[in-house]
């Protein structure tokens, strides 16, 4: 089964994702920890990604495609994956689409984590005043950027999925454990 999470930054896609993974035992493809790891061993798709990851840019389709696709054909990731922050756009989409079929697969699921601007500020300021791990784009100034990129670029996927009738929209404002019971509620039908 390949399931997308989708929302915006800060909605709790991730830690979703990990529940997924351990629940389901379906690896985790993480754009963001994979692009993180880049920049963490200095190479040079790191390096790139970097200045375009801290103003709250998006890294170009081609480079994260190619990530994902490298990542995907990894022996784990045989029976699906939960993509966490993969698709960001409609051109990514369609070439995820077609690297699936190139496999002989498809999304199976997305799960839209609905959460209101005000609520995604107020957790970026938690974390910071919590001084837990912060990436470096924890923070208000970036998330409102990161959220104009996901409204100019990403929202459109909504209805991209949506007419494919693979869109779930969940209440993301719900705490953690009121979100997974509802993720795991919609997969209990699904065959995957």
């Amino acid at each position: 089964m390949n399931l997308v999470l989708f929302g915006p930054p800060g909605a709790g896609k991730g830690t979703q994702s990990k529940i997924l993974a351990e629940v389901r035992g379906l690896p985790q493809l993480s754009t963001g920890d994979m692009l993180r790891a880049a920049i963490a061993a200095g190479t040079p798709l790191g390096l790139a990604s970097k200045a375009l990851m801290d103003k709250g840019a998006l890294v170009p389709d081609e480079t994260v495609v190619g990530i994902i696709a490298e990542r995907y054909d990894q022996p784990d990731c045989a029976n699906g994956a939960v993509f966490d922050g993969f698709p960001r756009t409609i051109a990514q989409a369609e070439a995820l689409d077609i690297m699936l079929a190139e496999r002989g697969r498809k999304i199976d699921l997305v799960l839209e984590l609905k959460v209101d601007d005000a609520a995604l500020l107020a957790r970026v300021e938690s974390r910071i005043a919590a001084g837990g791990t912060l990436r470096a784009d924890d923070n208000p100034e970036t998330l409102k950027k990161r959220l104009e990129v996901y409204y100019k670029s990403t929202a459109p996927l909504l209805g991209y999925y949506g007419g494919q009738g693979k869109l779930k929209t969940l209440d993301g404002m719900a705490p953690i454990e009121a979100v997974t019971r509802q993720i795991a509620g919609i997969l209990e039908g699904i065959k995957g």
